[in-house]
């Protein structure tokens, strides 16, 4: 019986991810012949493999883990969203310090847009706990496979840093250098359209805060092709902005008691040392890899919410 709430190599990774979803899932309905630890190991196992995918695709942990654990493990959705903003700010807050050190990351970059979607996170977290379960689990459904179709549709990216400053960049000093190891040279980056930006940053915190899905599946297209900010360069700003904006909604869940501890433990350690291997994997090789196999999980677990939201 589901609970309810008060109110390696990206590719090995994605292939331990599959098969740890598909033995969840033949377990699910024989889940009281489980020990608790079972499943503990099990999610340690699934989500650092979700950690290690994450990083290097430049989304958060929560966008996988929300569709994945809600649709193939038997915890109520309200516990695994209040989950999946945690694995998302921890996944990040993991990552943060090397994407800084590595020079991939712009603080000055992701605070302001951070700010704007820490608004909206907290407004969709609120009207996400105030919702039927069910509402929600086809809406999720629906949303994964669009948000699957936008990776796809921008894979390729298109912000070179070529284009001219707005006010609002120049201003707030959004510019700059960075080195990239792969390409072996340094990067010249600047924003444009920065006050749209703004406001996509805003609906990006209130989609996550709705569903728990962290940030960084949005937090990608727009920098690089809103704003024009080089793709590695919003790769790593992205895994920062997460950190601060997840950290607006997950206070919502927390005070409403819709986190579990022995689902967001396990999760969390297996996401922090995932992402950690996966910072490592993002110096050295093309984030577009790691993303494709990322479009392919997020469609496989969208079509399962939403059968799940169907009632089917």
């Amino acid at each position: 019986m589901k609970l309810r709430a008060r109110s390696v190599t990206p590719f090995a990774g994605a292939a331990t991810l599959f098969a740890m979803s598909r033995m969840a899932s033949a377990g699910s309905a024989h889940a009281s012949s489980l020990p608790w630890w079972a499943w503990a190991l099990i999610l340690f196992v699934t989500t650092f493999a979700m950690g290690i995918v994450a990083v290097v695709g430049g989304i958060g942990g929560g966008v996988l883990f929300v569709p994945i654990v809600g649709g193939f493990f038997p915890f109520h959705l309200d516990f695994v969203r209040g989950a999946g903003l945690m694995i998302a700010l921890c996944s990040a807050l993991a990552a943060g310090p090397g994407l800084l050190r590595s020079g991939l990351a712009s603080l000055r970059l992701a605070m302001p847009l951070a700010l704007a979607g820490s608004v909206g996170g907290i407004l969709g977290a609120l009207v996400g706990l105030a919702l039927p379960t069910q509402v929600v689990q086809l809406a999720l459904g629906i949303t994964i496979l669009a948000i699957a179709a936008l990776m796809w549709g921008t894979r390729h990216g298109s912000g070179d840093g070529s284009h001219a400053m707005d006010r609002w960049a120049h201003a707030l000093g959004l510019h700059g250098r960075y080195y990239d190891p792969a390409a072996g040279h340094e990067v010249e980056w600047r924003a444009r359209r920065t006050a749209p930006g703004l406001v996509v940053f805003f609906g990006i915190g209130i989609v996550g805060g709705l569903f728990g899905l962290g940030a960084g599946w949005a937090n990608v297209p727009a920098l690089n092709l809103l704003m024009g900010i080089p793709l590695k360069r919003a790769v790593g700003t992205s895994g920062l902005a997460i950190s601060i904006i997840n950290t607006s909604a997950a206070w919502v869940y927390m005070n409403k008691g819709a986190l579990l501890p022995v689902l967001i433990v396990p999760s969390i350690l297996g996401v922090m040392l995932g992402a950690r291997v996966g910072v490592r994997l993002l110096k050295s090789i093309k984030a577009a890899a790691a993303r494709n196999l990322i479009i392919a999980m997020l469609v496989l677990s969208g079509v399962r919410s939403l059968l799940q939201g169907l009632g089917i």
